[in-house]
């Protein structure tokens, strides 16, 4: 169970990484966020500052919360002198399988025995990962949305051979963390919330690459007539459009579908670095400090 937990590893120090690793120190577990790439772990540091300063200001945290969050909260590139001690991992890596698959068998044999490994990929589901180790019982998609730290909802999926008690610690995890959790007893690509959200991202896709109207005044729609907080191409922006691209091209490459294919425009955007927030400019453009302006 989650009090069984006493120390936490997520490896990848993006936008959700370093967020889901922060979500954890708050909660009071020992947090150790690897990286490869020191400049992203300095990054993800200062990130993680800004945003916790802001929350004092707002009075949603104290500054004594936010101090004892990063006194547990540690940023390495050490990744064998890390897990080797810990008792659950969180993989928040780039998308693609075989990278991730690579840290798996990195983790089977540098982690404890007991250790679950759990994967944030909404797409790759984690009996791709499984196999790759021997321990497929501990293993489990634990997918946070974007960003980790507002977000409530956890989805937990277990693939064929994920045991109970995996799941049953998992589920007892997230909501230790103050979430939400959803159980997904069989795999499916996309999972819950991403297959009803993907729906709505491809129509709004259609609608503009038919020239029926512009990114904003579709996200205007969504916002103002659905009642969404964010509208699809402003969310893709949120999340990365390298995320979206990524994320089909992996479903195409497990289904054969052309429907599955990332979008004519993503694909184009994708080509051109134009990726979102993280680029400064995506479906819109933005400032240094992440305001919108309309293209």
């Amino acid at each position: 169970m989650a009090n069984e937990i006493r120390n936490l590893t997520v490896v990848g120090s993006g936008a959700m990484g370093s967020q889901i690793a922060m979500v954890c120190a708050l909660a009071g577990l020992t947090v150790h966020l690897v990286d490869v790439d020191e400049a992203a772990l300095e990054r993800a540091e200062g990130n993680l500052s800004g945003l916790m300063k802001k929350r004092i200001e707002k009075g949603r945290l104290t500054e004594a919360a936010v101090q004892g969050a990063f006194s547990r909260l540690t940023f390495t590139p050490d990744l064998a002198k890390t897990v080797s001690g810990t008792d659950f991992v969180i993989e928040a890596i780039v998308e693609k399988l075989d990278a991730k698959q690579d840290l798996f068998r990195k983790l089977d044999s540098l982690t404890p025995a007991h250790t679950i490994l759990a994967t944030n990929s909404s797409t790759i589901v984690s009996s791709k990962l499984a196999e790759v180790t021997n321990r497929p019982d501990k293993v489990c998609n634990m997918h946070f949305f974007n960003p980790a730290l507002v977000m409530q909802l956890v989805e937990v999926v277990r693939n064929p051979e994920t045991s109970q008690a995996t799941v049953d610690t998992t589920v007892d995890l997230v909501r230790t963390l103050g979430k939400t959790p959803v159980v997904l007893n069989k795999e499916i690509s996309g999972f819950l919330a991403n297959r009803i959200l993907g729906k709505v991202m491809d129509e709004a896709i259609d609608l503009y690459e038919a020239g029926i109207a512009s990114p904003e005044e579709i996200d205007l729609a969504v916002t103002k007539g659905l009642n969404h907080p964010i509208g699809p191409f402003a969310l893709m922006d949120l999340t990365g459009i390298d995320v979206n691209y990524y994320v089909r091209l992996e479903r195409y490459n497990e289904t054969g579908d052309e429907r599955d294919k990332p979008r004519k425009s993503i694909v184009e955007k994708f080509e051109k670095g134009e990726l979102g927030r993280k680029t400064g400019k995506g479906w819109y453009e933005y400032e240094a400090g992440g305001e919108k302006r309309g293209l």
